[in-house]
């Protein structure tokens, strides 16, 4: 039987992770298991003491994680960035975000919103809300998603218009990205890999972090909306 690997895998890298895959478990004879969620499940499951070959998150919680040796020092490879966008049901009307105004003017006139709780796009769009001055009005019609992928509370029609980092958005089939964040309030989350600090597949993990950052996974990243980082 194929030994496992368990990996710890940000929804931001889902689909180009999920592509990498299936060659590495035939290269190395492994069976790769992903608990896939936003970087502050991550930090919470492993501080409360699961372990990973392989972790998947936003830059600065590789280095936290590192620091109270959950991740192998220096193992930290950076791997792209992510902004956050808007969608609606594929068809539906594409309201505008492109200006701080047009997003104030569509967060006010949208009938439901939803954006994650734990992931790092959700807790910036609560600051950006609050920031516009609208969070009592925003967050009185908002469905708070507790982890997961937004884009599928939309498909399902449970809310008209969510926001999630965009390669998130791009993983749901049948929703449509209507644009990013003005550039005013953007957040472009840096994502990296780790070595789990007690790992025995290091090997295996060091040729998935080169995997990921090949030229397939470049361009796997660039088609699902993410920055890869540059060799």
């Amino acid at each position: 039987m194929a030994s496992e690997f368990n990996i710890f895998g940000s929804n931001a890298l889902r689909t180009v992770l999920l592509d990498c895959l299936p060659a590495f478990e035939r290269a190395h004879g492994v069976t790769a298991k992903v608990d896939f969620g936003s970087t502050n499940h991550t930090l919470e499951t492993m501080r409360a003491g699961a372990v990973a070959d392989l972790v998947i998150a936003t830059a600065s919680a590789i280095d936290d994680l590192a620091k109270e040796g959950k991740i192998a020092a220096g193992s930290r490879t950076d791997l792209a960035t992510a902004g956050i966008g808007a969608c609606v049901r594929a068809g539906a009307p594409r309201p505008d975000i492109s200006t701080i105004e047009a997003l104030k003017r569509t967060l006010l006139e949208a009938k439901s919103v939803s954006y994650s709780k734990a992931g790092q796009s959700g807790i910036h769009m609560a600051k950006v809300i609050a920031q516009l001055g609208i969070a009592d009005i925003v967050n009185a019609k908002a469905k708070i998603h507790a982890s997961g992928l937004v884009g599928e509370v939309v498909l399902r029609g449970e809310v008209e218009l969510g926001f999630q980092q965009t390669s998130e958005i791009l993983a749901v089939k049948g929703v449509d990205l209507i644009g990013l964040l003005p550039n005013a309030v953007q957040l472009n989350s840096l994502f990296a890999a780790g070595l789990g600090a007690t790992t025995q597949h290091r090997d295996a993990a060091r040729a998935l972090i080169q995997q990921l950052r090949g030229a397939q996974a470049s361009e796997c990243m660039i088609k699902n909306g993410l920055t890869p980082v540059p060799q």
